[in-house]
Parts: C-alpha cells; structure tokens; sequence
C-alpha cells in the first residue's frame, strides 16, 4: 500500500528532502551533538569527533526529527532525543568496529585503526553515558524505558551474531533476530519516541514503531548484500568484510540452501574453519551470484520496505510523511 498518492522521491534526494524538512531541528541537534561530546580528556572529543563528523547521514536522529513533525509536535525535547539516539548509535558503531577488527568507516579510517582499540571501546562507553544522561534530562521514564530497552537490545543483537559467526547451520530466523537486534532496534525506537513526545495515540505510536523496524530491518538487508557486491569506495567499508570475519548473513545463507555438498563444503571452509585463500572472496561473490542471492535478499529488503509504508498509511498526506516514504526507497537504492 503506497503512503501518498504521488510518486515519491527516492534515493539521495529523499534523505535531501527529510534533511530539509527538519533542517534547523537538525542543526540545534547537531550543536548539541558537539556541546555533550566535550570533556575535559582530550582524547574523548578528539575520538568522538572523529567517528561523529566521518560524514554519516544521520539517519536516525533525522527519523526521530521527522516522526515528531509528523505527530505535529511544536516543542523542542525531539531535538535532545535525536542527539541521544545518534549518541547510541555512534557508541555501537565504535564497539562493532573493535570487535570486527575494521580498518574502514565511511570510507575513512575506523576509531580503532587511528586510536587503538581500548580508546575505541572507552570512548564508545562515554557516548552511551552521554545517551543516558540526555534520557535522564528529558525525564519522562517511558521515553527512558524505549531508549534504554533499544540500548539493551542492540547488544543482545551483537552478541547474538558473535554467537552464530562462524555457524553455517544458523537459519535465517536466527539470523532476523540478529539484525532486528542490532539494527532495527535502534530505528524503531527512534521513531517511536518522536510520537510519544507529541503524546499522540497509542496507533499513531505502534505505526511509526513499525515503520521504524521494518525500515531498519530492510536496510540491514541491503547493507548485507552490499558487502558481496559493492565497490569500496561507493560502501564506505571494505567489501567482504563479512566474509572474511565469517558473518552468517542471508546472501550466504541462501546461497548455502542452495549450493550442491562441494559449494557446502566451501562455506564450511571460509566461515566456519576460516580457512581463506586470496581467491576465496571472489568464489563467494561467484556463488552468490549464480545462485541469485543477491537479488532475493534485495526483494525481501523491498517486502520489509513495503511494510514500512503500509504503517506511513495512518497519517494524513504531508511532505514530511512524503520524505519518510522516500526513506525506504533510499534505503533499498543503495544495492543499484
């Protein structure tokens, strides 16, 4: 079910069209944003700074903005609330990276390749306090018990997927609670909060709930296609860093389901023994490739996508609700 009646915009120009919409929310956020990151430890701003200012999109906190707006919310708590579910996020991102050992980060270097691991994962531990400090300001105890519930979630996520790396007898409602975990947690929360700080009904609140999930949902999948089709430069990462760490993901998943015993046994080799020649990542996109991985996981990406949209139909035709429809077309576009 379509969330307007007009074409909406897609791709790149969508996000240009939320980060017009909310432009000076954005911006008192992103002051904020700066103002909270300062300690007296050098290192900390330095740090944070550093992952902060890496030229990310500032997705969520822009759907936190946007879903307030939407509820018609004339205050200003959205705009602290943003900056605290950038705070998790960031915080996340920091933690990922030390575990995953990653050299890159939106196409720049990761915290943990400048800084080191141990001021990667410390400074990542102050974000997350900075988060809470921010929820405890706010101090309304549901916006604390959605935010930290989120909080929580994520790392049971990451540690769901540290326990299934390495696993190609994991399945793909295992792999769903992964990435419901680690990813759409965090978006559905962002949204969420933006209907309980403009205190609309309970609907309104479960529809920008669902949106938020089934968007984070479908752009985790797509970020997991990327990884075995993507140029470098284009994802931000390095290509293949999931297969190298062993990441069960669905492409490979797919793949694995449908593979006769000798592609079987290759998975088992690369992922599970991690036995990885210099040619094995090209055999894997080779795979994945043959047996269509790729494009079915795109397609589910695309079915969780047009979920979000059926739960954008409660509201009333707007350019905002317009924008956030687009959000789930850029969130698909980016695996063209």
């Amino acid at each position: 079910m379509p969330a307007s009646n007009g074409p909406d915009p897609g791709g790149e120009d969508a996000l240009t069209a939320l980060t017009t919409l909310v432009q000076s929310d954005l911006e008192a956020c992103n002051r904020l944003i700066v103002q909270r990151m300062h300690s007296p430890v050098a290192l900390i701003p330095q740090l944070a700074a550093h992952i902060v200012a890496a030229g990310g999109k500032r997705l969520r906190p822009l759907l936190t903005l946007a879903a307030a707006q939407l509820c018609g919310y004339r205050g200003e708590r959205h705009v602290a609330l943003a900056a605290c579910v950038e705070f998790i996020h960031t915080a996340t991102l920091l933690h990922d990276d030390v575990v995953d050992e990653s050299a890159l980060r939106r196409g720049q270097a990761s915290a943990n390749a400048l800084f080191g691991n141990k001021p990667s994962v410390l400074v990542g531990d102050f974000l997350f306090a900075r988060a809470f400090q921010l929820m405890v300001t706010d101090g309304s105890l549901k916006v604390l018990a959605i935010l930290s519930e989120a909080a929580a979630t994520i790392a049971e996520g990451e540690v769901l997927q540290l326990v299934t790396q390495n696993d190609t007898t994991t399945t793909e409602a295992q792999y769903l609670e992964v990435v419901e975990g680690k990813t759409a947690a965090l978006f559905a929360a962002a949204t969420r909060i933006g209907a309980v700080v403009a205190d609309r009904p309970q609907a309104e609140e479960a529809a920008l709930e669902a949106y938020g999930r089934n968007l984070g949902i479908a752009f985790q999948l797509v970020d997991d296609a990327l990884d075995y089709a993507a140029e470098q430069e284009r994802l931000g990462k390095t290509v293949g860093d999931d297969f190298r760490e062993g990441k069960i993901t669905l492409p490979v998943l797919l793949a694995f389901e449908r593979g006769d015993e000798a592609e079987r046994g290759f998975w088992r080799r690369t992922l599970e023994e991690k036995e990885q020649g210099p040619d094995d990542l090209a055999r894997a996109q080779a795979l994945i490739e043959r047996h269509g991985t790729l494009r079915d996981t795109v397609a589910r990406a695309r079915q969780y996508g047009d979920t979000a949209l059926e739960a954008l139909a409660l509201f009333p035709d707007s350019p905002v609700r317009r924008a956030l429809a687009g959000i789930v077309e850029f969130c698909i576009a980016r695996a063209r």
